[in-house]
């Protein structure tokens, strides 16, 4: 089993790149000329987060990689055994392709909207349909559920520590990106955020 899902786990991942960063970015640039990555180089909370989140990127490829293809330096990451179990992968698994179809489904219905960051350059409709009907941030909640899903999968010591600082991250950048809504489309923002939960509805919680 351990075998089959080392392929796995490397087809995953590179359709995960291709098909969540690479192919949307190169779509979008090619229909409107304009590069969906707003980071820069300004020292600039957004562009902090921006560039942790691509070491968190890099961080996870990493570790697949060397799960696939370096099992004595994969020990090092101090395995979790509690989570070892069949069942905890199987469900990781059902987590990362449910994540991942939920975010192409959802960049899908963003179209031209869809930016990684927050672009103060150029103005974009405000998507509320479809799949931001049910989360005002469908695309970080996949995120969120493919970092807790490669835990469940590969249960160590590193992928715990960079699903905690991604989910952590990601909630900061979704304030920073709700501020920057509501300033640029004021009531239209504000109506949709009082209907709409920010990521899932919790109760109790704010929305």
């Amino acid at each position: 089993m351990e075998k089959g899902l080392k392929i796995y786990l490397l087809l995953y991942l590179t359709v995960y790149f291709l098909v969540v960063f690479l192919w949307p970015a190169y779509r979008l640039y090619r229909r409107t000329g304009i590069n969906p990555i707003t980071f820069d180089q300004a020292d600039t909370a957004h562009n902090y987060i921006g560039r942790v989140m691509k070491c968190i990127l890099v961080l996870s490829a990493g570790m697949v990689l060397l799960f696939v293809f370096g099992e004595e330096g994969y020990r090092y990451l101090i395995p979790i055994a509690y989570f070892t179990s069949g069942v905890w992968t199987v469900l990781g698994l059902i987590m990362v392709h449910t994540a991942l179809v939920w975010i192409v489904v959802s960049q899908y219905q963003m179209g031209d909207s869809w930016r990684i960051g927050i672009d103060r350059d150029s103005m974009s409709e405000l998507v509320t349909r479809g799949v931001f009907s049910l989360s005002r941030n469908p695309i970080f909640l996949g995120m969120i559920m493919t970092m807790a899903g490669l835990f469940l999968i590969l249960p160590n010591a590193l992928s715990f520590c960079l699903a905690v600082v991604a989910y952590v991250l990601i909630q900061i950048q979704i304030r920073l990106e709700e501020a920057f809504l509501e300033e640029r489309y004021g009531g239209q923002y504000r109506s949709y955020q009082a209907l709409t939960p920010r990521l899932v509805v919790m109760p109790g919680c704010r929305r």
